[in-house]
């Protein structure tokens, strides 16, 4: 059987050892999650000229973690001292890929930054700051409660996870027609989804991939992201 070929857009990196310049990467976690579940994984290059006929040759979309939003892009006239790695091709590109592929109703699983980014998307805003260490969810496993009958429900197959976070920002004002599905403890969104939308589509803050491997219900996010893909829902 043909795997589904899923689509998760590069970050950039400053330096990496093993090809001695300036890369564009994604981690090994998270592409070994999508081979589990059947999927072929392939980095995109982050650039926004064609982002819709380039899509069109993918069965789903994984838009993964990593550095900040710039605040400006969710209409912030200040930045806090704690936001970190903004890059605004990525930025630029993340959002136009959130956007086209809902409108396209590819398959789509945002993570962690993706979450933000398709909050974003939407006409959402974020927490530049969490709080500082003892509030920030950085290295940090917590339990998670699911909102029952969601797709984030049926993918991990219960209502409440451990969850593996490392993130210092978190939802504001959920974006246009998105709805929570998770949150943790502290009233922190955990999950978001858009009833109505045309195709399979989850979003969580925390990062499945670091326990994929060994918690079912981790690796359950991945199985339906390529389960719809294969399905073309």
């Amino acid at each position: 059987m043909t795997r589904p070929l899923i689509a998760i857009p590069a970050r950039f990196s400053a330096t990496t050892s093993a090809l001695r310049y300036a890369a564009e990467v994604n981690a090994r976690a998270l592409i070994e999650a999508v081979w589990r579940a059947g999927g072929e994984p392939a980095s995109i290059h982050p650039d926004t000229s064609e982002v819709t006929t380039r899509l069109a040759r993918f069965d789903g979309v994984l838009l993964p973690g990593g550095g900040d939003l710039a605040p400006h892009r969710y209409g912030a006239t200040d930045t806090h001292d704690t936001v970190y790695d903004v890059d605004d091709l990525q930025d630029a590109f993340d959002l136009q890929l959130a956007r086209t592929a809902l409108d396209l109703g590819l398959p789509l699983l945002a993570i962690c930054r993706g979450l933000q980014v398709v909050n974003v998307a939407l006409g959402g805003t974020l927490h530049q700051d969490m709080g500082g260490p003892e509030r920030e969810h950085r290295h940090f496993v917590h339990p998670v409660a699911v909102q029952y009958g969601t797709l984030l429900e049926q993918a991990v197959g219960a209502q409440k996870v451990e969850a593996s976070c490392y993130h210092h920002q978190r939802v504001d004002r959920p974006g246009t027609g998105l709805a929570v599905t998770a949150r943790a403890a502290d009233g922190t969104v955990e999950g978001l989804e858009l009833p109505g939308c045309r195709g399979w589509f989850t979003a969580v803050q925390w990062h499945p991939e670091d326990t994929a491997h060994e918690d079912a219900a981790q690796q359950g996010l991945f199985d339906a992201l390529v389960r719809a893909a294969r399905d073309g829902q």
